[in-house]
């Protein structure tokens, strides 16, 4: 039943990703190309994919979009640069100027179509004030190892660079402007996704300061100095987002329902937990355990297995030098605090196939995962301590590995509950 169960499980996380593929999501929002001159311009891990559905629709086109290495697609028109993430690199630094130079002096009568979805935040490198690559580089790492939530990394983000928080937008002002936005983020809010480059925020450098205090990151002096004078970023109602409209065309919530679609065409109940669960990936799995084994325990001998999915965005707080990323520890933790419980197999995985830095998506649990563990000779405690998961996850063969989906609307979590012994 292992090798079956875990086969459907990956069945549902490709299903979940498949209907976010921009090639067959994104079309139905296109309007006609409009008359004069268009420029599309994106960022993030799914955005040359969004660029490949635009032309399929549109024609050639002329832009420059901005993705991951290995994400790339092939366009007749819009060039295609790919750049480090989540640590930005020189080559994403060059190509935001591009981007920004490509915008000036845009007028009144001109289009502009932005494409973007996560991973966005570090593509779009261009630092604010006298902040080196290398310090941003830096700033950067330790916001992801810190434990702290998307959201408020985010702000941080925005308020040291010269794109994010609505000033690519402004940028392009006064052409008008249709932002095409795939969410990965928890609550689907536009200003959150890519750090909003086309969404102005109310938030201010004093907040980003509070959150660098809070998570106790220390930053060098030109941060510093950006952070006490006038941030760029744009205020809601700012004028230069008047012609700007931002569209989110796929999201977590689209790809749970079509999982839990899937489910129940196989004979599933199914119970859908959120699709912005946000905290310690270690903290969720234990509350998942709990649940799991507490709705085991009343349906007692129910003929239908249940299902519970989840989406949204958990963090991982580095303690430990190994290979790990939220959805491997999430999947560790789980089968810990399972302990080989009878009936339950679950799969963890990120909708863009990198989860964390590590080029795998995520893996796969069941009752026999602490035992293989020990007979291969590791002990899962030790891993889970050292934000070890993906290592672990290899020796045992139960990682999932997908390769670039070309697509990015977040975590996807499910459980399987059939009868225990």
């Amino acid at each position: 039943m292992g090798d079956a169960v875990d086969d459907f499980l990956r069945r549902l996380f490709l299903r979940a990703v498949d209907v976010a593929d921009p090639m067959k999501s994104l079309a139905a929002h296109l309007p006609e190309k409009p008359a004069g001159r268009v420029v599309v311009i994106g960022a993030g891990k799914a955005s040359a994919r969004m660029a490949e559905a635009v032309e399929a629709s549109w024609g050639p086109c002329e832009g420059l979009v901005i993705t991951r290495y290995g994400y790339g697609r092939p366009c007749e028109g819009i060039e295609i640069v790919e750049a480090a993430h989540p640590i930005p690199d020189e080559i994403g630094l060059s190509a935001t100027e591009r981007m920004l130079d490509l915008l000036e002096g845009l007028g009144e009568d001109d289009f502009v179509l932005a494409l973007i979805s996560g991973g966005a935040s570090a593509l779009l490198t261009a630092p604010a004030g006298t902040i080196t690559l290398k310090e941003k580089q830096e700033v950067n790492q330790k916001l992801l190892v810190s434990g702290a939530p998307i959201g408020q990394m985010n702000v941080v983000r925005k308020h040291l660079s010269r794109v994010k928080g609505g000033q690519l937008a402004a940028a392009a002002y006064p052409a008008k402007m249709l932002a095409l936005l795939m969410s990965d983020v928890p609550g689907d809010n536009p200003a959150e996704i890519g750090s909003g480059p086309t969404v102005g925020d109310a938030s201010t450098a004093d907040d980003a300061k509070a959150i660098l205090e809070q998570w106790k990151i220390e930053v060098p002096e030109s941060v510093r100095q950006v952070l006490a004078g006038r941030s760029g970023v744009l205020a809601p109602g700012d004028e230069r987002l008047g012609r700007v409209s931002n569209r989110i065309f796929a999201a977590p919530s689209q790809s749970l329902e079509a999982a839990k679609q899937l489910a129940e065409e196989e004979g599933c109940d199914v119970e859908v937990l959120g699709d912005a669960l946000e905290g310690e990936a270690q903290e969720v799995s234990r509350e998942h355990a709990e649940l799991a084994l507490r709705r085991q325990r009343e349906r007692g001998d129910a003929g239908r297995p249940l299902v519970l999915l989840s989406g949204g965005e958990l963090t991982v707080t580095r303690r430990g030098d190994g290979i790990g990323g939220p959805n491997a520890e999430y999947a560790l933790a789980l089968a810990l605090a399972l302990q080989g419980a009878a009936g339950i197999h679950a799969i963890a995985c990120d909708t863009d196939g990198v989860d964390g830095a590590a080029e795998v998506a995520g893996a796969t649990i069941g009752p026999e995962t602490l035992e293989k563990a020990l007979a291969a000779g590791l002990l899962a405690e030790k891993a889970l301590a050292n934000n070890d998961a993906h290592s672990f996850f290899e020796v045992l063969g139960d990682q999932v590995v997908t390769g670039p989906t070309l697509t990015n609307v977040n975590d996807f979590r499910a459980i399987r509950i059939d009868r225990g012994r």
